[in-house]
């Protein structure tokens, strides 16, 4: 069964089982860049029924429309909200138009469910997807209010999964907090520490990014609603803007405000160069996070072997017994592809010409993309890796007495250049730190030596003179 719709451009044919209309109709048809719908991103219809329950309440209150027609599109807006109907947004992520088919795409919808409300078909004009769901409305405020929303809540949910991870590397610290390894400068031995301090540190440079990431947040709640086209408010009652973005914030729980330029702000896409830039610093913390636990792990008999990662996978279709770090090396992918991301969403900010910046759709695809292959990355980190690593700490413990690093505590006693000297002789030789300060050059005594090499004094050392 099927419905004809038409628009000034002609009639389409429509299956009579979908909400959406002849604009999204043109929209699914003339764009397939990605073959991916935007039905995979369910917050972005749930912001946008959000976006027009505050339009359809803010024009009801100003008369602007029927107040039938308003509360059947408060209704149907609300099944946006409660998740319902996502299927239903079919467009394309990357599209012409500057996400006008995406917006017609909500319209349509959310005024056929409004027509069925009534007792009335699909496709009936009495509630008008331009005339009522979009009075006083354009793609222009619509579609970025609507992004800036549905990054809110994908941000919380990356969120949720950044600070789960740093948690499981601070119990991990906790755990290992008795464990003596050696720290490394330049990939050579530095001086000793624990591997709580090493975990901690871990938990400790992501956490630093949450900050960033709310930061980055308290941007996207400045908003253009009531812009309309350019932001001149054409078409839209003079009090809309403030009544609508009002509404807005009160149905959300999050304090939107308009921006006290709205011109400005129709065309301007600072607050996602932010979001993609916070994204950014932390693919590039678990970057490097990923590539410690990956060399600390190397073995397991001819590397550090350290650390022993949770065995997931066989690692080899050739080489029987081989088992690889999977998750920090996906973990490490995931970041590259974030990284890059920010670069299209740089290059995509930059791209805005005079009253409008159109690239907004690839903007809005490559933050979803970075923050969900984020998420689901810490997640992964978090359950597969962080809360399953186990500690070699007689392997720990060994090469830490048997590096010359530790010459570093002798320090304060003989001054640097005998204690190069020394450290020399070890590496020339072979022989222990231990072997020639004590046993052969009597420079210490075994009390002496037990006294500077206690583990409180190698991974906290005393200040001495």
């Amino acid at each position: 069964m099927s419905r004809i719709e038409s628009d000034f451009l002609g009639e389409l044919e429509i299956p009579d089982d979908v909400y959406y209309g002849v604009q999204t109709m043109r929209g699914k048809q003339n764009f397939n860049i990605t073959e991916m719908p935007m039905s995979q991103e369910p917050f972005f219809a749930i912001a946008y029924g959000y976006v027009k329950k505050a339009a359809a309440m803010a024009n009801k209150e100003l008369g602007c429309i029927p107040a039938d027609v308003a509360d059947a599109l408060i209704w149907a807006s609300e099944q946006l909200i409660a998740g319902k109907y996502n299927d239903q947004f079919v467009t394309d992520w990357l599209q012409g138009g500057a996400g006008t088919s995406t917006n017609m795409n909500c319209n349509e919808v959310i005024c056929n469910l409004a027509c069925e409300h009534l007792g009335l078909a699909k496709g009936d004009k009495y509630v008008s997807p331009n005339d009522h769901a979009n009075f006083g409305q354009s793609t222009n405020d619509t579609y970025p209010t609507a992004l800036h929303l549905s990054l809110i809540l994908r941000s919380n949910v990356l969120l949720k999964a950044v600070e789960e991870l740093r948690d499981s590397f601070y119990r991990k610290a906790e755990e290992t907090k008795g464990v003596l390894k050696m720290g490394r400068t330049h990939l050579q031995d530095a001086v000793p520490m624990s591997f709580g301090q090493e975990f901690h540190g871990w938990g400790k440079t992501i956490e630093d990014e949450i900050a960033i990431i709310k930061e980055a947040q308290e941007h996207l709640k400045v908003v253009n609603l009531g812009a309309t086209a350019i932001g001149t408010t054409v078409t839209a009652h003079p009090e809309y803007p403030a009544l609508a973005v009002k509404y807005l914030a009160e149905i959300t729980g999050i304090d939107f405000k308009n921006s006290d330029d709205l011109i400005a702000a129709t065309s301007d896409c600072g607050s996602y160069v932010a979001l993609s830039s916070a994204v950014k610093s932390l693919a590039v913390k678990l970057t490097k996070v990923c590539n410690d636990l990956r060399l600390l792990a190397s073995g397991p008999r001819t590397g550090l072997s350290e650390l022993v990662l949770p065995q997931l996978q066989p690692g080899s279709s050739i080489m029987p017994g081989k088992v690889n770090p999977v998750i920090p090396e996906v973990t490490n992918q995931a970041s590259f592809l974030a990284i890059g991301l920010d670069t299209t969403v740089m290059l995509a900010a930059s791209a805005g010409q005079l009253e409008l910046n159109v690239m907004e759709p690839v903007i809005t695809f490559a933050l979803y993309m970075q923050m969900k292959v984020m998420t689901n990355a810490c997640i992964a980190m978090r359950e597969k890796c962080v809360d399953g690593i186990v500690v070699n700490a007689d392997r720990c413990k060994d090469l830490v007495m048997g590096s010359l690093g530790i010459v570093t505590l002798l320090k304060p006693h003989f001054g640097y250049k005998p204690c190069a000297n020394v450290a020399r002789e070890g590496f020339l030789t072979g022989k222990s730190l231990h072997q020639l300060v004590v046993e052969e050059k009597k420079m210490m005594t075994q009390e002496q030596w037990d006294r500077t090499f206690t583990y409180e004094n190698l991974i906290n050392p005393k200040f001495e003179k």
